[in-house]
């Protein structure tokens, strides 16, 4: 019998993972048949004079397109989405909200409407301290966790069979800070995930230059710090996100105030970050303003991928299977300026570019043996567009 790809790469997370492989393969199969099926994507944004919430259009994997663009749910300030894995409900940060008479921020939790795709709000809850950025549910769904950028706190709420959230049960301060005092004086969390074993919980905190590691407790819900509790990444980097390779036993960190790719080897058992590799994302005699912004790895697991705002461009490396290093290929334009995020469909065929700054998203064709950008397919006009998600296969 014939693998693709995508079901060999299930296969080994499986054996990895102790999960029994016919359950993956199966998954996986039925991923594959379903790929060339019409997508929703929904765009988080920057709300104010040209946004008003949540966005969202068709996407059509077997040729790239993506259809116009509408109003999925009016809310404030959703700079960043998550879909939870039961492909229901979608989550959203408030970096700004009204809760319960107080500016504070907040988290917010959706229905999808399987028939339209518009969201219908369900709840919102203080996400457990300022200015949040970032949140992503744990691999059983559990749990919303939160990086508050702000007040350099990070939270994990409960989730319940309804998908409403319910209020903190844990929140967590950063203390210190680096070595620049304009913006590192203080914590700054700016990401937070799960590993891809649901065991640890990762966290990068740009005002302390570290990626934080905690055990998750997935019964309570609770993140205890890890041993060793962090990693740390050259002064004045600036941690923002970090991807797993498709296999787990690497991590790729993206710095924002460096714009530097950082490659760790990841212990799955012990939760553990060793540094491999830190290069730039910018190409060489560059001298202009710098900002990185997103990092992800394509579902071959051949090529890693990170934007450039400033540059306005999307950095390709190869991945050296082994050893898992990175290896210069091509540096890009997305189309349009500041490109704060971007997503690569679930085939590995196309690249979204959300350009926070000229209110446009850009759909590129991926070279599969280059891993290059190719000619844009098509543009579409989302205003203030900062981050994108897939919403659930149909």
């Amino acid at each position: 019998m014939l693998f693709s790809r995508m079901t060999l790469r299930l296969l080994r997370l499986a054996l990895w993972c102790g999960i029994a492989p016919g359950l993956l393969y199966s998954a996986g199969m039925a991923a594959e048949t379903a790929s060339t099926s019409p997508l929703r994507v929904y765009f988080g944004t920057y709300t104010g004079a040209k946004s008003k919430g949540i966005y969202m259009a068709q996407f059509d994997p077997a040729t790239g397109r993506l259809g116009p663009a509408e109003l999925a749910v009016r809310t404030t300030g959703p700079s960043f989405l998550a879909l939870h894995p039961g492909g229901q409900f979608i989550y959203a940060v408030g970096e700004t909200s009204n809760v319960g008479g107080r500016r504070v921020g907040a988290v917010r939790a959706f229905r999808i409407d399987a028939a339209t795709g518009r969201l219908k709000l369900l709840n919102q809850q203080v996400s457990g301290g300022e200015g949040p950025c970032h949140l992503s549910v744990d691999k059983a769904g559990k749990w919303l966790l939160v990086a508050n950028y702000g007040s350099g706190s990070i939270a994990a709420l409960p989730i319940t069979a309804d998908g409403n959230l319910g209020p903190p049960i844990m929140v967590i301060q950063h203390e210190g800070g680096s070595v620049n005092r304009e913006r590192q004086s203080g914590p700054h969390a700016h990401f937070i995930t799960t590993d891809p074993a649901n065991r640890f919980a990762l966290t990068c905190d740009l005002g302390l230059d570290k990626v934080l590691v905690y055990r998750l407790e997935p019964a309570m819900g609770v993140l205890l710090p890890n041993e060793p509790p962090f990693a740390t990444v050259q002064p004045g980097l600036g941690p923002r996100h970090i991807a797993f390779s498709a296999d787990g036993h690497f991590a790729y960190l993206i710095s924002e105030m460096g714009a530097a790719l950082t490659v760790f080897a990841y212990d799955a058992r012990s939760g553990s970050l060793k540094e491999l590799q830190t290069l730039s994302t910018l190409p060489a005699g560059f001298s202009g303003a710098k900002s990185g912004a997103e990092v992800q790895v394509h579902p071959s697991g051949r090529f890693v991928y990170a934007s450039n705002r400033g540059h306005d461009s999307i950095a390709v490396f190869a991945v050296d299977a082994e050893t898992g290093k990175l290896s210069w290929v091509d540096c890009q334009p997305t189309g349009g300026k500041t490109p704060r995020h971007f997503l690569i469909d679930r085939s590995g065929q196309w690249l979204l570019a959300e350009n926070q700054d000229s209110d446009n998203v850009v759909v590129f064709r991926l070279d599969q043996a280059t891993g290059r950008l190719q000619s844009a397919v098509q543009t579409v006009d989302v205003p203030c567009p900062v981050c994108a998600v897939f919403g659930p296969q149909r």
